[in-house]
C-alpha cells in the first residue's frame, strides 16, 4: 500500500483526496520509484483544484515531476537503487504523477540526479527551474550574450521566474524583472536583479512598437504581456515564450518580427527531447549553490499540498515549493 492524492471526476462532481493505493493499481510503466519529493506548479495546481481541465484521464495522480530511488526495474537502463528524477511527459494529466508515495512510469522518460545534487535540490529547481534554463539556452543559441544588453524576465516572483533571474546572474547578464507584486522588490534584487518594473507597465494593451528597451526576455504570461515584450525588444533581439499567467491569446502585429528581426522562441518543457534536458541540467548543476536552492524555495509537507495549491492559484506563494514525501 502507498499514500497518493487522487483526483476523480463524475459527470461535475470532482474530487481531490488523500487515498491509500495498492501497487496492482499503478497503470503502465516499467520502473517503479519511491518518490523522496515531489513539487507544486501552477499546472499541479490547476489539477489539484479543479480551476481548469488539465487532467486528461481519471483517476488521477497529480504531480508533474519528482525524484527519489527506484524500487523495481524492468527497464534496461535502470536498477534498483539508482537516484533518478523525471519533469513533464504528460505526468499529473496523462500519466500518474508524483504526488504519492510511489510512482511507476516509463523508464525512458528517467534521468540520473546530476552529480553533486540531491533530490532535495533536484525537486527544487524542478520544471520551473528545468523550463528557465530551457529558455535561458534558447536566448544563447540564437546569439543573446550578456554584452547583447539586459534581458527582461517577467513573472518574477514564480518558480520560473525566480531561477530564471538567478540563473541569467549568475551566466554575467543584467535582468530587468517585472512583477505584479512591486513590494517584493527587495527578493528580487536579493536573486540579482538590477531592476525591477510593475508588471502593470506590460498587462495592458499596448502599440504595435515601443521603444527598444530590452535585448532579450523570458516570458511566462503571454497575453498582452507578452505582446508588449515583443514590441519593446532590440533590433535583432529574442524572446522565449514558457508561459501562459496572464492568457493564451497573443493579441500582436508582425511589426516587431518583419521592422525589428526578432525571434519569438517557444519554450516546451513537456515533451522536451531527452539530449535537451540532458544539456539543461547539466548547467544547472554547475550554477546550483546551497544559498539559492535556500532563497527560492519553501518545503512544506505531503499533507498541506491541497492547501497550497489553492494559495498558489491566488497567488500567494513566491518562488519554489518542494513536497516532502515521507515513506510511512
Amino acid at each position: 500500500m502507498f499514500k497518493a492524492i487522487v483526483i476523480n471526476k463524475q459527470d461535475e462532481d470532482y474530487t481531490c483526496t488523500y487515498q491509500e493505493l495498492e501497487d496492482s493499481q499503478f497503470p503502465d510503466g516499467d520502473v517503479t520509484v519511491k518518490v523522496e519529493y515531489s513539487s507544486l506548479n501552477y499546472k499541479d495546481g490547476l489539477a489539484v483544484t479543479g480551476v481548469s481541465p488539465v487532467v486528461r484521464r481519471f483517476p488521477m495522480v497529480p504531480g508533474i515531476d519528482f525524484a527519489g530511488t527506484i524500487e523495481r526495474s524492468e527497464h534496461p537502463k535502470w536498477q534498483p537503487g539508482q537516484k533518478i528524477f523525471i519533469n513533464g511527459w504528460g505526468l499529473g494529466e496523462k500519466y500518474w504523477g508524483g504526488l504519492a508515495q510511489k510512482a511507476k512510469v516509463n523508464g525512458d522518460w528517467l534521468l540520473a540526479i546530476p552529480d553533486g545534487m540531491t533530490s532535495y535540490e533536484v525537486m527544487s529547481v524542478g520544471t520551473a527551474g528545468y523550463t528557465a534554463m530551457l529558455a535561458i539556452q534558447a536566448l544563447q543559441r540564437n546569439g543573446i550574450t550578456p554584452e547583447s544588453g539586459s534581458v527582461l524576465v517577467t513573472g518574477a516572483n514564480g518558480g520560473v521566474g525566480s531561477y530564471a533571474i538567478a540563473f541569467l546572474v549568475k551566466l554575467g547578464f543584467h535582468v530587468v524583472a517585472s512583477t505584479g507584486r512591486i513590494e517584493d522588490s527587495e527578493r528580487l534584487k536579493k536573486l540579482g536583479a538590477e531592476e525591477v518594473i510593475d508588471r502593470s507597465t506590460l498587462s495592458e494593451k499596448g502599440r504595435p512598437l515601443g521603444k527598444e528597451v530590452w535585448s532579450a526576455a523570458i516570458d511566462t504570461a503571454g497575453s498582452y504581456t507578452l505582446a508588449n515584450v515583443c514590441a519593446g525588444i532590440r533590433y535583432g533581439g529574442v524572446v522565449a515564450a514558457c508561459g501562459l499567467a496572464q492568457g493564451m491569446d497573443f493579441p500582436s502585429t508582425v511589426a516587431p518580427f518583419i521592422l525589428r528581426g526578432i525571434t519569438l522562441a517557444g519554450i516546451d518543457s513537456v515533451m522536451c527531447p531527452i539530449e535537451k534536458r540532458q544539456a539543461a541540467w547539466q548547467q544547472i548543476a554547475k550554477l546550483m549553490d546551497p544559498e539559492l536552492i535556500e532563497s527560492i524555495t519553501t518545503c512544506i509537507p505531503f499533507a498541506d499540498v491541497v492547501d497550497y495549491a489553492k494559495r498558489f492559484l491566488e497567488g500567494q506563494v513566491k518562488g519554489r515549493v518542494v513536497v516532502d514525501i515521507p515513506q510511512s
